[in-house]
């Protein structure tokens, strides 16, 4: 057996560390934040999860292509609405 010069605290050291920036926003989305608001979320690397209060479709409308136009998801689960920055992917596996 050969002896291997491994300097483990090294490569330890140049490891990529996840980025710990952005948050998990919880808000509700009912017209009354403005959509400039929600697509900064987005830009700041946020988590957006917002109680839909009416209807989805127009609530979501000033803002949801945008978002996906970044490379952001979203996702309606529920009364919630889920988005998530680029880079970030909404898991739906333990849905089915």
């Amino acid at each position: 057996m050969s002896d291997l010069d491994l300097d483990l605290q090294t490569a330890e050291g140049e490891l990529d560390e996840p980025d710990p920036s952005g948050r998990v926003v919880l808000g509700v989305l009912d017209g009354s934040t403005d959509d400039e608001e929600w697509i900064e979320h987005v830009e700041n690397d946020d988590v957006l999860v917002l109680n839909v209060e009416g209807d989805l479709n127009e609530l979501a409308a000033g803002f949801a292509r945008e978002v996906r136009d970044m490379g952001g998801e979203l996702m309606h689960f529920r009364d919630f609405l889920v988005i998530s920055p680029p880079g970030r992917d909404i898991d739906t596996d333990r849905l089915s």
